[in-house]
């Protein structure tokens, strides 16, 4: 499940318009095509999960919040998106083994004027996903890092504690 606040920023960087077709490519719970189907009503959302039990749980919540213009895919990318339809305008990754070729797949379905936000947690995810972004000529590039403090209660105090950093990457397809 995304964190709230990084939610928040990927469906600010996907500046999605009401009538957006998005795909979410590792969806987990399905807290963005939840979101992003509340924000797009005329839009569609493609959720893409690999693992069943968890895009069961997409489904429910889409149920639990009223959600009816999620698509739910059971598969794993870059395979199942050889014949998905339709065409996104926008795309948001959040992780995927072959990250690289995820892109690249994806961006053979981008619609002109599309675009797609990655999340990166480690170095070597960050670097990859600049690379492809250089390799397929991505233009209008933001790289974003997360640095958020939760107040907790630890014992008798409350405390700031850091949650991990993630890089939010974001680019667009001008073709």
């Amino acid at each position: 499940m995304s964190q709230r606040e990084i939610r928040l920023l990927l469906l600010c960087q996907l500046r999605l318009k009401s009538n957006s077709v998005l795909w979410d490519i590792g969806a987990g719970t399905g807290t963005i095509p939840v979101e992003a189907g509340l924000l797009c009503p005329q839009g569609k959302i493609v959720a893409i999960e690999r693992d069943e039990e968890v895009a069961a749980l997409i489904q429910q919540n889409c149920d639990r919040f009223g959600v009816k213009n999620v698509e739910i895919i059971e598969g794993s990318a870059p395979e199942c998106l050889k014949n998905l339809k339709p065409m996104p305008d926008r795309v948001c990754i959040e992780g995927g083994r072959s990250i690289k070729e995820i892109l690249a797949e994806v961006w053979r379905h981008l619609k002109p004027q599309g675009r797609i936000v990655v999340t990166a947690a480690n170095l070597e995810n960050l670097y990859k996903i600049s690379e492809s972004f250089a390799e397929l000529h991505a233009r209008n590039i933001e790289v974003v890092q997360s640095a958020i403090n939760r107040l907790e209660t630890r014992g008798t105090s409350q405390s700031f504690v850091s949650v991990d950093p993630i890089f939010v990457l974001s680019g667009e397809k001008l073709e």
